[in-house]
């Protein structure tokens, strides 16, 4: 098994201050697996972390000579023996890995630790087989091909509680996903991947699996406005997306939250406010609205920075419109010192001004360590759950495939203002 973690590069160690959540991200992969942070820079062509921060904030771009070189590197940073943790270069012979036959998405160095091992990952195989088309058929959301159109909503948005009521009225998505099958891009994806091509029935549902986390987002903020009781028919909202990083704001269009648009049909405005140290330079990146945005329509802008920040220099100097409701994906504030810091002055302001807030969780863990986090800053928790409009698509812990996979914004955790200590105290007796 894997030994003592060594310690990373002075470049891209984590520090107690740091407010980026991929930082943390690689000090994770060299826990488990050490080295594989190493290997991850080098496959995109990169010395050091300071490279890595600097594609993620749109200042370069990683060097590919071709798609097939992409996908290649992009399956050499899984490659490690998965009951072992050895990485190609600790091996005699660095051509050893094998990968299983089955899922085609974990290494062995030897059939002694493929046997070992497959008690456990037997647990996980078919699984892991749907993440691993899923990754790369993600990619065409970078291409634009997905998510695919979506239809206008026949039934009012209180009666929409899940994912089947949804695609309820989307009827039959086939005439929407053939394009898309037969796209250049489709064609290309296959012909420089590292796996044979899936079936069609096999690639519609995975093309579904990845439109369902790009649709979670705005489909998660409707339901925190439903949640909060607010009316987007009487006037326009404000919504402030904070932690908002390189997973909601790369490549990331002003487009993305129109779903809102199909939820509430006729509303009187939508802004959506994304805001967080990882926001990525590109089209959103512009100012919040200072009045009532367009009628029937979602507006996003993007602030590079600390939420309490945000609310210093503009909310406060009556440059950006107060929210009527604050949302955070998978903030992560439980897991680590210094990202708690960053999102100690943001949860004490969202507590103090009073303000509704959803934030989303991974998993049922992360969903008590947060719990237990707000608790103790004395925040009124109006509810938790599962997240009906939770992600399809399986996300694997890379760096420890066969252990249960999560999924974006799979719980939610509802909360408003400073707990009234009086009903505590009564609660308690």
């Amino acid at each position: 098994m894997a030994g003592t973690v060594p310690t990373l590069p002075e470049s891209f160690a984590p520090s107690s201050d740091s407010v980026f959540s991929d930082q943390f991200g690689f000090y994770s992969l060299d826990s488990n697996v050490p080295g594989l942070s190493k290997v991850i820079l080098d496959k995109l062509n990169m010395k050091e972390y300071s490279e890595y921060r600097a594609v993620l904030e749109g200042k370069s771009k990683v060097g590919f000579r071709s798609h097939k070189e992409m996908f290649q590197k992009l399956e050499e940073t899984f490659q490690f023996c998965a009951y072992c943790s050895k990485l190609p270069s600790n091996l005699p012979d660095p051509k050893a890995l094998k990968r299983c036959i089955k899922c085609l998405n974990v290494y062995y160095c030897s059939k002694d630790c493929q046997k070992k091992d497959w008690p456990l990952h037997k647990k996980f195989c078919k699984m892991l087989h749907m993440v691993a088309i899923d990754r790369l058929v993600e990619w065409l959301i970078h291409t634009g091909d997905l998510p695919f159109l979506t239809e206008a909503w026949s039934r009012p948005a209180k009666e929409i509680r899940c994912w089947e009521d949804w695609l309820s009225m989307q009827g039959d998505l086939t005439p929407r996903l053939e394009p898309i099958m037969s796209s250049k891009n489709m064609t290309d994806l296959w012909a420089n991947a590292c796996r044979p091509r899936p079936e069609d029935a096999e690639l519609h549902v995975s093309m579904w699996r990845v439109c369902s986390e790009f649709l979670s987002r705005p489909l998660t903020i409707g339901l925190g406005i439903r949640m909060c009781c607010l009316d987007p028919y009487s006037r326009p909202l404000t919504i402030h997306l904070v932690g908002a990083g390189h997973n909601e704001t790369l490549g990331a269009r002003t487009t993305d939250l129109d779903e809102l648009s199909r939820m509430f049909p006729g509303h009187q405005g939508l802004e959506v406010v994304m805001v967080g140290p990882e926001v990525v330079q590109g089209p959103i990146m512009r100012p919040p609205l200072r009045a009532f945005g367009p009628r029937g329509r979602v507006y996003i802008s993007a602030y590079k920075g600390l939420y309490h920040q945000f609310w210093e220099e503009v909310v406060e100097k009556g440059e950006a419109a107060r929210p009527d409701l604050v949302v955070g994906f998978h903030p992560g504030f439980h897991a680590s010192q210094g990202l708690g810091e960053g999102w100690l002055p943001t949860l004490l302001l969202l507590r103090d001004y009073n303000i509704p807030s959803l934030f989303t969780m991974y998993n049922d863990g992360e969903l008590q360590y947060s719990l237990q986090i707000l608790l103790e800053l004395e925040m009124d928790i109006k509810g938790t759950g599962p997240n009906p409009f939770s992600s399809q698509k399986a996300e694997q812990v890379q760096s420890c495939p066969n252990k249960q996979p999560s999924y974006c914004n799979a719980f939610y955790l509802y909360f408003q203002g400073l707990l009234d200590t009086a009903l505590e105290e009564e609660l308690e007796q």
